[in-house]
């Protein structure tokens, strides 16, 4: 017998992500404590904080990376802290692109970026192959079809790591921290790949350190702090924040 449950169609204005009071201890380290914000259909939320505030499980509980102890977690309609959740249709509908690319090496990028939908949507091999030429074209790679990772700058690995995200045709996409790893031309050919994704309407959440993309890009501006959500508002909060943790943190502080 399937015990996976299907979700009720969400109402049309119910938020894609939600976070309801969410708690979540690695030990006895307390990670998340109390978190709770909220992703409508279109919006760009940047998460934002010190390294260890707590961003990144955030993201990774998004995506049933790691299951939480306390609180609820929404995703276009499925409870993802529910034991009977279809985590493999869930990642359908969701797109994380980490910091380190996750290509397969030994794959071309059409071969990398194809894998997914045809082993897991079924999508027919040369219905795959379009859909690679198509996604590739949309982050500026598309000469790059029959080349292999290693032959690829880390900028363009970081662009073909988000073509193959968008080849599952995800309604939300996931980003922790995708330029770190990289030097500032290549991080803004990256952001560029991402502000053209916002302007498309692409509904996504953001781990970033680039607080002047923050800005540009952000709908809502989500600033952790010890494991909680210690402000939160539209972009404007970075350049007069309310708390003296957050005006440290973007620098008005000092």
């Amino acid at each position: 017998m399937n015990a996976h449950v299907i979700p009720p169609a969400a109402p049309p204005n119910a938020p894609v992500v939600a976070l309801r009071d969410v708690h979540k201890s690695f030990g006895a380290l307390k990670v998340l404590d109390g978190v709770s914000f909220a992703v409508g259909r279109g919006e760009v939320i940047v998460l934002i904080g010190r390294s260890g505030s707590g961003k990144s499980t955030a993201l990774r509980c998004i995506d049933r990376f790691e299951t939480i102890d306390g609180g609820e977690i929404e995703v276009c309609g499925r409870r993802v802290d529910d034991a009977r959740l279809d985590v493999r249709a869930l990642r359908q509908d969701v797109g994380i692109v980490f910091q380190s690319y996750n290509l397969f090496p030994h794959l071309t990028i059409e071969e990398n970026i194809t894998l997914a939908p045809h082993a897991v949507k079924k999508v027919p091999k040369a219905e795959a192959r379009a859909l690679a030429a198509k996604v590739l074209a949309q982050v500026g790679l598309e000469e790059k079809l029959h080349a292999y990772p290693e032959q690829l700058s880390g900028g363009q690995q970081q662009r073909a790591a988000i073509a193959r995200s968008l080849a599952m045709q995800p309604k939300v996409m996931l980003f922790d921290e995708v330029t770190s790893a990289l030097d500032p031309e290549l991080t803004g050919e990256v952001l560029k790949v991402i502000e053209a994704l916002a302007a498309d309407g692409m509904t996504m959440v953001l781990v970033t350190h680039e607080m002047s993309f923050a800005r540009g890009i952000a709908d809502q501006v989500v600033f952790m702090h010890k494991g909680k959500v210690h402000e939160a508002g539209p972009a404007g909060i970075l350049s007069s924040p309310s708390t003296p943790e957050l005006a440290q943190f973007v620098g008005t502080g000092l």
